[in-house]
């Protein structure tokens, strides 16, 4: 999926956790807006502000895809007669059992 370099806002500000002071004094994480949308990915595992931009970019482009995916319509799936019948049979057993239940106790 292509994005035009124009819809993407990019800020690179200081990350924290784990890294050393390397990670505190720089600007290495990326944050990268899609402004048509208003998606937001960031970038910050990574010392290097080139792979936090990549890393970013594709976590961007990921969501772009999951927000546009096009859902496939369901096909409804029909009861086979067969099943219809072996429902249909439990059920006027269950309710022959009831009957004589209250036939034997009496009904109250």
């Amino acid at each position: 999926m292509m994005m035009n370099q124009k819809d993407l806002k990019t800020e690179y500000f200081k990350s924290g956790g784990p890294g050393g002071q390397h990670k505190n004094k720089r600007n290495m994480s990326v944050r990268i807006t899609h402004l048509p949308t208003g998606l937001v990915a960031v970038g910050q595992e990574s010392r290097s502000q080139i792979q936090n931009k990549e890393l970013a970019l594709s976590r961007l482009e990921a969501k772009l895809r999951e927000r546009f995916k096009v859902k496939k319509a369901r096909i409804k799936t029909r009861i086979s007669r067969a099943k219809k019948e072996k429902v249909l049979d439990w059920k006027r057993k269950q309710s022959q059992k009831k009957q004589a239940r209250r036939e034997k106790f009496g009904e109250e």
